[in-house]
């Protein structure tokens, strides 16, 4: 898989901006940019030190393009394990695509989505799981994404794999050396002592994918309904959390009939947040086509707003929004508490037992209390990631479910009294598994199916 050529990319956004960055990995990068660099001093760049920068102009020939800054980084000491050129040059847009034809000229190709740190992965500096963290800090939508992102970028991920791999890879090398040398090495009663590693295993195993929901929380968002009857206030709601005039918002009632989605962050916290037409039985077609789609909407939510207009009765249509929500994650926003109030909290604990919180869409109070009680009820307050592995990868969680199948496998040979190769078959299926995580069984498609989902200068 790996190729041995030079390649080169923009590495920035494809946009004026103030600086761009050319990037050059590969075995003939310092030479490449050696021809096209022009220092005062005339200095030959291949003989500088790694890790050093240096102010010049690119050159193509005798015509000048640009004043640049350019950084060395030799192999193997660089992100991709390649000698490593970045040329810092003005952000215009033509400029930096000339400097990069230049670079292509003098011996470089284009690279490909994700080529230089597929590079990073086939030459070792980084494991799978951790090029995958890679694009995920790129597009982090919040502060526990990119600090989930960050954790498996430092290897997480990789040493927690590590480890329970590094016993499956002991047990089963025991096995197989006592299966090999039956004279000198007794397994006689050792499939007791693998139950105990096994179980132990599995504990692990189950953590992480357990951690694998909270993860996709972080990664992708809160996916969140509001639901309420018409007018209690789900628009306005919206637009404050929104912090701009999203919905439209009137004293008529069913002014919202169809969906309408935001992604917003509440501090730290994402919210894939869906406004639904107020639910009630309605004669019009149209309202009740939005009426329909709230309740689909409500069966795969995370989490459910329920707004009640606290300055109006309760009423069959607040009666059937209780019994949809009673078995569902849910809070429950008393609103209009800037009028007086005819609905109290007592009287909605009595049929639903949901955090509540009293609120004033209008007057925009309560929402610090709503965003404690999310972090609360996803993340258990506040998320540490000194000690704890979160899974955000479904491919991740794919693998790790495999391994526990074949872990269990192990559990039932023994329980069955099966020969020990019994044992070794499921237990190298489970290291197999995992080492998909990492990277280290993994054929060339999946490869290059994953980093083809990359930015070209990454």
């Amino acid at each position: 898989m790996l190729k041995k050529d030079t390649i080169a990319a923009i590495a920035t956004a494809m946009s004026n901006s103030g600086i761009g960055i050319v990037r050059i990995s590969g075995e003939d990068a310092l030479d490449i940019i050696t021809k096209i660099y022009r220092s005062k001093s005339g200095k030959c760049l291949a003989d500088q030190k790694s890790h050093t920068i240096h102010y010049g102009y690119i050159a193509d020939g005798e015509e000048f393009i640009d004043e640049v800054l350019v950084m060395l980084m030799k192999g193997p000491h660089s992100y991709t394990g390649e000698d490593t050129v970045e040329i810092d040059c003005h952000g215009g847009v033509f400029v930096v695509k000339r400097i990069l034809e230049t670079v292509i000229k003098y011996g470089a190709r284009p690279a490909e989505p994700g080529e230089f740190t597929k590079r990073a992965f086939l030459n070792g500096r980084i494991d799978l799981s951790q090029a995958e963290a890679v694009i995920d800090v790129i597009e982090a939508q919040n502060e526990y994404a990119l600090k989930s992102s960050v954790s498996q970028l430092k290897g997480s991920v990789h040493e927690k794999i590590g480890e329970v791999r590094a016993e499956i890879l002991y047990h089963t090398a025991f096995i197989e050396t006592a299966l090999d040398d039956p004279e000198h090495i007794d397994v006689d009663g050792y499939g007791e002592t693998l139950r105990g590693v096994v179980e132990k295993l599995l504990e692990e195993l189950q953590k992480l994918i357990d951690s694998a929901d909270n993860g996709r929380i972080m990664k992708e968002g809160i996916r969140t309904v509001i639901v309420g009857k018409p007018n209690a206030g789900k628009s306005s709601l919206l637009n404050v959390l929104v912090g701009e005039e999203r919905a439209i918002v009137t004293d008529i009632e069913g002014t919202t009939r169809d969906i309408l989605e935001e992604h917003i962050n509440l501090h730290g916290v994402s919210l894939n947040i869906i406004d639904t037409a107020g639910i009630r039985d309605t004669k019009d077609v149209v309202e009740k086509i939005g009426v329909d789609r709230a309740k689909s909407q409500m069966n795969d939510a995370d989490l459910i707003i329920y707004v009640v207009d606290v300055s109006r009765p309760l009423d069959e249509n607040d009666s059937e929004i209780m019994q949809m929500i009673a078995d569902k994650q849910a809070i429950v926003l008393l609103n209009k508490t800037d009028l007086e109030s005819v609905v109290t909290e007592e009287e909605l604990k009595n049929q639903l037992q949901k955090p509540m919180i009293q609120i004033s869409a209008k007057e925009e109070t309560g929402i610090r209390e709503l965003e404690q009680v999310l972090k609360e009820m996803f993340f258990q307050g506040d998320i540490s990631f000194n000690n704890e592995v979160y899974i955000t990868n479904v491919r991740h969680k794919t693998a790790l479910l495999d391994a526990r199948e074949s872990l269990k496998k192990v559990l039932q040979s023994i329980e069955n009294q099966m020969p020990e190769d019994f044992y070794s078959i499921d237990l190298m299926d489970a290291y197999e598994a995992l080492g998909s995580i990492t990277g280290e069984t993994i054929g060339e498609d999946l490869v290059n199916e994953i980093f083809s989902k990359f930015c070209m200068g990454k």
